[in-house]
C-alpha cells in the first residue's frame, strides 16, 4: 500500500506550509493536495518526483517508507541534515527566517523540526548565546532598508526588555515586525512598538500576544540596498524621531 499521501502531509507540516503554499510550490490545485494527503487520489508521478527532489528522498522512500519514522530512526535526508546540524551547535548556529517561511514559521515556531530544516549560517563575532536572523520588508524602519537580514538574540523574559532598542517581535495578532519597542509603565501588559520612519505612527501590542521576543543585535544588507542620506534629511527624521519619542514618554509617564 503506498504511503505517498501520508508522506506528503508530514512533509508540508515540516516544513509549516499551508496546503495552499505546498499546491504553489508543486503547481497543483490546492484541492489535489487535500485529495492526496486524505488517500482519496494517488499522487501523480511527476509530481512525486518533484517533491522527492525538493526533500532529497528518492520515490521508494516516499512510496513505500513512513519518513516520519525513518527521520526518527536516522535512515533519511531529514535526519542526516538534523544530526549534522546537531554535530555543529557548538558553532553557534543562526537559523534564517526569510519573508517566503515568515508564515510558517508565525505557525511552527516551537516545532523543533521546523526549525531544523530552516537555513542556518554563523558570525564569528557572536557567541554564547540564542540567535536568529530574520528577514525584513517595508519602510518602517528607514533608514535600515527593506530586504536587511537583522541577526537578533532570544529575550527569554520580557522585563529584560531595554526601551527604546530594536526588537524582532512575533506575535500572534501582528506577525513578525521589526520595531523599537516602549515598555508601559502604566499598563505593564502592554509594549508601544516604535517605528525609526516618523511617517509610521506608534501603535500598542498586548504582552500576552507575544510568542517571541528577539533583540536586534547585528544588520545585515546589500550595499545595493543602502541608500545615501543628506544632512539636513538625517537631522529632520532624527528631530522628528525624537520629538515622537519625548512624547510617547511623556503619555507612558
Amino acid at each position: 500500500m503506498s504511503r505517498a499521501g501520508l508522506n506528503l502531509k508530514y512533509l508540508r507540516k515540516l516544513r509549516g506550509w499551508t496546503q495552499e503554499e505546498f499546491a504553489s510550490k508543486l503547481h497543483i490545485k490546492r484541492s489535489l493536495i487535500g485529495a492526496y494527503e486524505e488517500e482519496r487520489a494517488d499522487p501523480r508521478l511527476d509530481v512525486l518526483e518533484i517533491v522527492a527532489d525538493m526533500f532529497k528522498l528518492s520515490l521508494d522512500e516516499l512510496l513505500l517508507q513512513d519518513v516520519s519514522i525513518s527521520a526518527q530512526a536516522g535512515n533519511s535526508y531529514l535526519a542526516k541534515r538534523r544530526q549534522q546540524k546537531m554535530m555543529s551547535a557548538d558553532r553557534n548556529l543562526i537559523h534564517f527566517v526569510p519573508v517566503k517561511a515568515a508564515a510558517g514559521y508565525l505557525a511552527s515556531y516551537a516545532d523543533t523540526e521546523f526549525i531544523d530544516e530552516l537555513n542556518t549560517f554563523t558570525l564569528p563575532m557572536l557567541t554564547g548565546g540564542n540567535y536568529r536572523a530574520f528577514e525584513i520588508i517595508g519602510d518602517s524602519m528607514l533608514p535600515t532598508p527593506s530586504g536587511s537580514i537583522i541577526v537578533c538574540e532570544k529575550i527569554e523574559d520580557l522585563n529584560d526588555v531595554k526601551n527604546d532598542q530594536p526588537y524582532i517581535v512575533v506575535s500572534r495578532n501582528e506577525g513578525i515586525v521589526y520595531k523599537r519597542v516602549e515598555k508601559n509603565n502604566r499598563y505593564k501588559n502592554k509594549l508601544t512598538l516604535v517605528s525609526d520612519n516618523p511617517q509610521y505612527q506608534p501603535y500598542q501590542i498586548n504582552t500576552e500576544d507575544v510568542a517571541e521576543l528577539w533583540h536586534a543585535q547585528m544588520v545585515i544588507s546589500k550595499v545595493s540596498q543602502q541608500q545615501r542620506w543628506d544632512m539636513n534629511s538625517l537631522a529632520s527624521m532624527v528631530n522628528n524621531l525624537q520629538s515622537q519619542v519625548s512624547t510617547l514618554k511623556k503619555k507612558l509617564n
